[in-house]
Parts: C-alpha cells; sequence; structure tokens
C-alpha cells in the first residue's frame, strides 16, 4: 500500500524541517502553499524552489486572498506595521482562522487525493502566543475532519514538542542544517536565511540556532527522546 502524506508548505525553516523528516517515511508526498496576500509572499517562490529540488512531484499553491479581506493582520496588511510581541496577549502577526483554514483545506485535498496524513510544522513550545499553534487544538479540529469527512485522517505535528533549537538538530539529523541555514524563508519581512533579524519569527529562529551550537550534544539526546530516533 502506498503511503501518501500531505505537508502544509511554505518554504520556512520549520515546514522545510517536516518535510525532510517525512521524505524517508512516505511514498508520495503532495506539498501545499497557500497564497493568502501574506506580506512576505517571497515564501510562495521559496516554497516552489525547494519542493522541486526535493523532488516533490505533486505542490500545489491555493489562493486562499479571500484570508486577506477578512484577517486584519500585520502579515496581511501593509498598513500595519510588524513590531515585536511582548508577553502582554496574542501578537499583531497573528492571523485568524489560518491554521483552521489551511489544515482544513489540506484535509480535504488529502481527501481527494486518498492520503491519510497532513503533516504541518506548527510547534507548541516556540508558538509566539499564537492560541491555533497548541496540541489540543490540532487534536479538536483533526476529530472535527474526522467526523465531518467520513475519512480516518491524521494530522500530525512532528514539531508540536521541539523547541527551536531541537528544530535545528533535526535539520542537523538529516545533514540539512546548510540548506535550512541559507536556502528557508522565515522572516516575516521576506527576507531569506538568517532574515531581518528583528522581527519574532526571525528571533526565534537566531536563538534556537544559538542555543543548539552551544549544546549539541544536549538538545540532539532531547530531540531524540522526544522523537524516539
Amino acid at each position: 500500500m502506498t503511503r501518501k502524506a500531505v505537508i502544509v508548505f511554505s518554504g520556512g525553516q520549520d515546514s522545510t524541517t517536516c518535510l525532510i523528516h517525512a521524505l524517508p517515511q512516505y511514498d508520495e508526498i503532495h506539498c501545499i502553499t497557500f497564497d493568502y496576500g501574506q506580506r512576505h509572499r517571497a515564501e510562495i517562490d521559496v516554497a516552489q524552489q525547494l519542493s522541486k529540488q526535493f523532488g516533490v512531484k505533486v505542490h500545489k499553491v491555493l489562493d486562499t486572498t479571500l484570508l486577506n479581506e477578512l484577517a486584519i493582520s500585520s502579515l496581511t496588511s501593509n498598513n500595519i506595521p510588524i513590531v515585536r510581541s511582548t508577553d502582554n496577549g496574542v501578537p499583531d502577526t497573528f492571523v485568524p482562522g489560518r491554521n483552521i483554514l489551511f489544515l482544513t483545506l489540506a484535509s480535504i485535498y488529502a481527501y481527494q487525493v486518498g492520503a491519510d496524513t497532513v503533516i504541518t510544522g506548527i510547534s507548541e513550545a516556540e508558538s509566539s502566543g499564537y492560541p491555533d499553534c497548541g496540541d489540543e487544538f490540532v487534536k479538536v479540529l483533526n476529530s472535527a475532519l474526522h467526523l465531518g469527512m467520513d475519512y480516518k485522517l491524521r494530522i500530525e505535528t512532528p514539531l508540536m514538542r521541539l523547541n527551536k533549537a531541537e528544530t535545528w538538530a533535526l535539520a542537523d539529523y538529516y545533514g540539512q542544517i546548510d540548506l535550512i541555514s541559507y536556502h528557508t524563508l522565515t522572516c516575516y519581512n521576506g527576507i531569506k536565511g538568517s532574515g531581518c533579524a528583528d522581527c519574532d519569527a526571525c528571533a526565534l529562529r537566531a536563538k534556537g540556532l544559538s542555543e543548539f551550537l552551544k549544546d549539541r550534544v544536549g538538545v540532539e539526546s532531547s530531540l531524540k527522546l522526544k522523537l524516539g530516533l
């Protein structure tokens, strides 16, 4: 039986690490990238380049620009400046309903192609305060999709319990740390590689890399325990 997976793929550090992790586990992988009018839309081109580089045969870019009109966020409006988040609630880079919409559409696509797994790179440990990055959210949505489509589907979140240092360690485990470092786009301001060094996404990425490089052995041991590598 052919094992198929659909990956919600942005071309950033997390989704690219998920793709690298999934490649040896599945016979057929489909990548889906969403165009929702994001200000860092350069990620779409990066995602296409990376999926091609990894030999992914099917890569869909879906137009979800309606989200841009409904969800007011600094990531969907050039009129709202991107500022560093604080501990006071949800950051202004949160796009309401984004993961609900993306995972639902990816699951519908999985239904159509006969895949029983949808993979997303969201992480509870390094979610920047986003309410749609928690394990409980994923489990509830997974149950709703299963019931609503009468289809046995599993949303996998390989990075859910990992911090950014461990995510870097996972890329290194597969020998792809340089690719993640230089060829992915995580930055909210649309700068590939290490990014703008100012937004939340870049800060989390840089902090994780620094922690990994300072304690490779410890971080790798923690990663292996969490993922059973």
